[in-house]
């Protein structure tokens, strides 16, 4: 590893510690604001039907238009900030790099899929109504194909995480999106015997993933060169993170405010889709974190690895899931309850991760 590298590395690192970087009340409590608008939804549509009505007829090629912008608000904070040259020192760690890929794209979505099978469609089959059972494992693959790209940052902070490196994992891993989500959530869908027209897939892919990439770099490059990084990042993803948190509830709002019917006839079934999605994520970081540990990564590429792959894309696979299957699906039902338990049980991992330092 080149000196420069480190010295930007052991930067980046003191920088990091210096800022407040901790949870946010909204990050720390997502499960609690995930919770309010499932209510503030319900009530909606319940109480004022013609809420989800007016905005049903807002759709162009099954995507509806007022939650796709309320999703971009979401996803473009998050692209802006991957520094995709920082790719170019991937190769000076591959180990870190070859871990995070290998369970992120060849494990994950697998052992997603197989949990949410288990549970939902033979476990919980006598629970669960065969139908709604497989749009719920629909969503879960969703949730299985799209490792995490924003709050990962947070988890390695947290982790005492090599933030250089961290960013590293999360560009490379945001390329391969581009290219193997589609093709993974088709494949696992077919497994499910779902039949998904290609073309609504990768509209989504489009949507979700390449415009707000491409728009992210595109702003980051000019924003950098004519406003400078200080202000780049003191200033503007500060005040853009609150699109995020917006474009977050807002979209959760709308998304119950279609799922009354289903939320109000079958309240038990938000724990039962929660069963596997946990299991998941304490297994997945377990494979990736195991791992490291016998790879002998060191424990701030360890820990961020392990996250990066227990996390997920929540932000896309909701968009997806209402793009594919409508909003009123329980496909989008089951990507949103991935949001309900991701800060806890993440919260649970951090501290694991914390406490098995010693042994790295």
């Amino acid at each position: 590893m080149s000196n420069n590298f480190k010295k930007e590395n052991s930067k980046t690192k003191i920088e990091v510690k210096n800022e407040d970087n901790s949870l946010s009340i909204f990050e720390k409590y997502l499960s609690i604001w995930v919770g309010l608008c499932i209510v503030i939804g319900v009530a909606i549509g319940r109480l004022w039907p013609a809420f989800p009505n007016t905005l049903s007829k807002f759709e162009y090629a099954q995507v509806s238009i007022p939650v796709a912008i309320l999703i971009w608000f979401m996803i473009y904070p998050m692209m802006v900030q991957i520094d995709f040259s920082s790719i170019f020192e991937a190769g000076k760690k591959p180990k870190g790099l070859t871990v995070t890929l290998v369970s992120n794209w060849l494990i994950k979505p697998f052992t997603m899929y197989f949990f949410a099978w288990l549970f939902l469609q033979v476990i919980f089959k006598n629970l669960i109504p065969a139908g709604l059972a497989q749009e719920y494992v629909a969503g879960a693959i969703l949730l299985g194909a799209a490792p995490c790209t924003a709050m990962v940052f947070v988890w390695s902070y947290l982790t005492d995480g090599d933030p250089a490196y961290t960013l590293i994992q999360v560009s490379v891993n945001d390329l391969v999106l581009i290219f193997a989500y589609a093709p993974l959530v088709m494949f696992l869908l077919g497994l499910n015997n779902l039949t998904v027209p290609w073309d609504t897939i990768l509209l989504s892919v489009i949507l979700y993933i390449v415009i707000p990439l491409t728009a992210g770099y595109l702003s980051r490059k000019y924003l950098l060169k004519h406003k400078g990084k200080e202000w780049f990042e003191g200033v503007f993803l500060k005040n853009l993170s609150e699109l995020t948190v917006i474009g977050l509830l807002l979209t959760l709002i709308i998304l119950f405010s279609f799922q009354g019917d289903v939320i109000l006839n079958n309240p038990f079934h938000i724990l039962l889709i929660a069963v596997p999605l946990t299991i998941q994520t304490f297994f997945i970081f377990a494979i990736a974190y195991g791992w490291s540990k016998l790879w002998k990564i060191n424990h701030s590429v360890a820990a961020p690895a392990g996250m990066i792959g227990a996390s997920n894309f929540f932000e896309l696979a909701v968009a997806t899931a209402i793009s594919v299957f409508g909003l009123q699906s329980g496909a989008a039902l089951a990507t949103v309850v991935g949001v309900l338990v991701e800060v806890p049980v993440m919260l649970a991992l951090v501290k694991i991760a914390n406490k098995t330092r010693k042994y790295f």
